[in-house]
């Protein structure tokens, strides 16, 4: 059996990874790896945390590129590896532009294309963008549909997809994570939570969202200033590499005191981070998943999710990006013990670390 598997970005590389390394120790199976690399310096660092050697890489990334522009080089670089390598099966995951485009050539090759992290939808096709349409494309093509919950299998049964070709897995991005967590803490976090935390809770925030440029995202910096001004509080914000990210952040919040503004961490002492953080506001899709596994609270900086689960286990909790709300909600989790003890006990919905077993064998099985 011939795999290939195709990722771009950071997130996508940290939940391929349990797949990519249990495909490469699987009697049977000829797997072998695509990067697009539509995200060259985060994408690498899960490369060498995993121990993953790519058998492809496109190198796609591009300064301010455009999304039709990152499309074109993405199918008509990955084209050659379809033909060259000849898979049975194309794996990708989630909801980038990598995944729509790689889902979309594998129908052109008339390939298998089984889509991890398959059913989530906002059904709304603007939040998130680009999104929303990406994994829609990807349902749409897949032979195998890798849902990691049952809300996310429902979704897909809406939509008409047999419910032969689904397979609830569980979230691959908990098998990385408990992989992870269990590696030594990084020296920068150490020097950095042994200097920040001596007597304040630490807030820790990503927010780089596509939807949240301009307005929305100024509002999340002012609401961060309102609640650093508490004086009882440690923000911490790894800032996107993204100019649309960088400016308003640097503008807004660069030298103001307790709040600290960092380059993008790599996903080890991202995770180690989180273990220290007392809150965490996000827009992110990964640390919705990632961040109940520790018991800490999360703001979402959003106004949809396509991860209700968090939302109805009360792990998570929708904030928008409206600067008021964002203070009161963190203010009642801050202030409230009661609140925050509810939410911290809340069960995990999205896996037991054991979601790239069942994708593996379920490949094996068809």
């Amino acid at each position: 059996m011939k795999i290939l598997s195709v990722f771009g970005t950071r997130p996508e590389a940290v939940k391929m990874a349990p797949i990519v390394k249990l495909l490469a120790e699987t009697a049977g199976v000829e797997s072998r790896v695509c990067v697009t690399a539509q995200h060259r310096q985060m994408l690498d660092q899960v490369l060498d945390l995993f121990h993953i050697q790519p058998d492809y890489d496109l190198n796609l990334m591009r300064d301010n590129q455009s999304l039709a522009a990152l499309s074109a080089a993405i199918f008509t670089h990955l084209d050659p590896v379809f033909s060259d390598f000849k898979p049975g099966w194309v794996l990708a995951q989630g909801d980038t532009t990598t995944v729509a485009i790689t889902s979309l050539l594998a129908y052109f090759h008339r390939i298998k294309f089984g889509h991890v992290e398959a059913g989530l939808r906002t059904h709304d096709k603007w939040q998130p963008f680009p999104e929303e349409i990406n994994r829609r494309v990807a349902g749409v093509v897949a032979d195998m549909h890798f849902a990691p919950t049952e809300w996310s299998k429902q979704n897909l049964l809406h939509e008409g997809v047999d419910e032969a070709i689904i397979e609830v897995t569980g979230n691959t991005v908990i098998d990385a994570l408990q992989f992870v967590a269990k590696q030594p803490e990084p020296q920068e976090i150490t020097e950095l939570t042994t200097t920040k935390l001596k007597t304040n809770k630490l807030i820790l925030v990503t927010a780089h969202r596509r939807e949240n440029f301009g307005k929305p995202m100024e509002n999340i910096c002012r609401a961060l200033l309102e609640l650093a001004g508490r004086g009882d509080v440690e923000i911490v914000y790894p800032v996107h590499l993204n100019p649309n990210v960088q400016e308003p952040v640097n503008r807004l919040l660069a030298n103001k005191e307790h709040i600290t503004l960092l380059p993008p961490l790599d996903y080890l002492p991202l995770v180690h981070l989180m273990k220290h953080a007392t809150l965490i506001l996000t827009d992110s899709g990964g640390i919705q998943e990632e961040a109940p596994a520790f018991g800490i609270p999360t703001l979402v900086l959003r106004d949809v999710t396509e991860r209700p689960e968090g939302v109805a286990a009360g792990t998570v909790k929708l904030a928008g990006t409206e600067t008021s709300r964002i203070v009161e909600e963190a203010r009642r989790l801050l202030e409230d013990e009661s609140a925050y003890a509810e939410m911290s006990r809340a069960a995990n919905p999205y896996g037991d670390g054991h979601a790239a077993e069942r994708i593996v064998q379920t490949l094996l099985e068809k």
